[in-house]
């Protein structure tokens, strides 16, 4: 067997310098909010930290431990994932908070379940995908069973309730069956099919119609429904080319809400301007590119598509919170990843880069 390369070191920097970039905002975003509510301004910034270390202990970990031994491991993080994900909406059990269910207490510690059922997916949709190649165009026996498989990971997180995570976990999982050889007019039969769903999802709460025609107009309800998309573009627009300089936000004075969680690029563009945002931009590109490359060099099938689950999963994100900052989609609550403070999803997306990185180091040279 040949002995497995240095891992690439483009996907090491760009995800180092996001999550070290990530822990200064968080800082400088939740510095004013830890001082009001827990008398420390290093609050949150400790407790990023401590979920930066075990990220980093588990990428470090998954980068030396060859990726196919994941493969036997798929249906059994899955069906964790699912049963994590049932024990969350249990009242006695779940903790709630913002008015969704999505956390369970460990000790000290909280865990979001969706975050092991979005690895626990990719995972197992690269293991059947890879396994049963020829099954994948025919949309009975192949893509039917599996969509059906990934709709209770989508209904049981849409219960929780948490519409932007599910539509990252079907925007990964399409992905993923395209690259794996679906046909394109199976996928479009499907997304027609799921449509009228959707639309409910998003129409038969009314909080979500609300999100959702404040997205369209966040002028006609400034003080509610508008808020947050208001406050964040004032956030971009003052920051300007240069900025404001670190730390001096105005807009995290209790003006601006989730300002280290999900709203925290609008931080960044106000405190470091046009150029903080693009310095960002561009190692979300990076990432992308080699993390794509990896995969395409990937020696097997079970690596191609495990690599580009996971570089599917980051760039979605990303892009989906990025674009709700900058009132380019509705409200999803979607972290920005590796920046955003928030320990489950920290935790995980590191992992799941020291599994792409263990997938660059097998991958054949071009």
């Amino acid at each position: 067997m040949k002995k497995p390369r240095r891992p690439d070191f483009l996907i090491f920097f760009a995800t180092v310098t996001l999550l070290g970039f990530g822990i200064i905002m968080v800082f400088s975003a939740s510095s004013v909010a830890a001082t009001a509510e827990f008398g420390d301004s290093f609050y949150f910034l400790k407790k990023q930290a401590v979920a930066a270390v075990i990220g980093l202990v588990g990428m470090g970990i998954l980068m030396q431990v060859d990726y196919h031994r994941l493969k036997k491991w798929a249906p059994l993080i899955l069906a964790l994932a699912v049963i994590l994900l049932g024990l969350v909406l249990v009242k006695s059990v779940g903790v709630e908070g913002g008015g969704a269910r999505r956390w369970l207490q460990l000790g000290p510690f909280s865990l979001q379940p969706s975050e092991v059922a979005k690895i626990g997916m990719i995972l197992f949709l690269a293991s059947i995908l890879a396994d049963h190649q020829e099954k994948i165009t025919d949309f009975w026996r192949g893509l039917l069973p599996l969509v059906a498989t990934l709709g209770v990971l989508f209904l049981l997180i849409l219960k929780q309730p948490d519409l932007g995570t599910a539509m990252t976990l079907v925007g990964t999982a399409t992905i993923m069956l395209f690259v794996a050889g679906a046909q394109v007019s199976h996928l479009f039969l499907l997304a027609l099919l799921a449509a009228p769903g959707i639309w409910w999802a998003i129409m038969g709460e009314d909080y979500r119609r609300r999100r959702f025609l404040a997205f369209l107009t966040p002028e006609a309800d400034p003080q509610d429904t508008g808020f947050h998309i208001i406050q964040s573009l004032y956030a971009l627009g003052s920051g300007g080319l240069l900025g404001v300089g670190l730390g001096q936000s105005r807009q995290k004075f209790f003006w601006l809400p989730e300002r280290h969680t999900d709203f925290i690029f609008a931080i960044i563009g106000e405190e470091l301007g046009l150029l903080g945002a693009l310095f960002v931009l561009a190692l979300f590109m990076l990432l992308a590119w080699r993390g794509c490359r990896a995969a395409m060099l990937a020696p097997d099938r079970f690596g191609m598509l495990l690599g580009a689950g996971i570089v599917c999963m980051v760039i979605i994100q990303a892009l989906v919170n990025i674009g709700v900052v900058t009132g380019s989609l509705p409200i999803t609550g979607i972290p920005l990843p590796f920046i955003s403070y928030g320990g489950s999803s920290l935790v995980f997306s590191l992992a799941a880069v020291g599994v792409l990185l263990n997938i660059s180091r097998h991958s054949q040279r071009p």
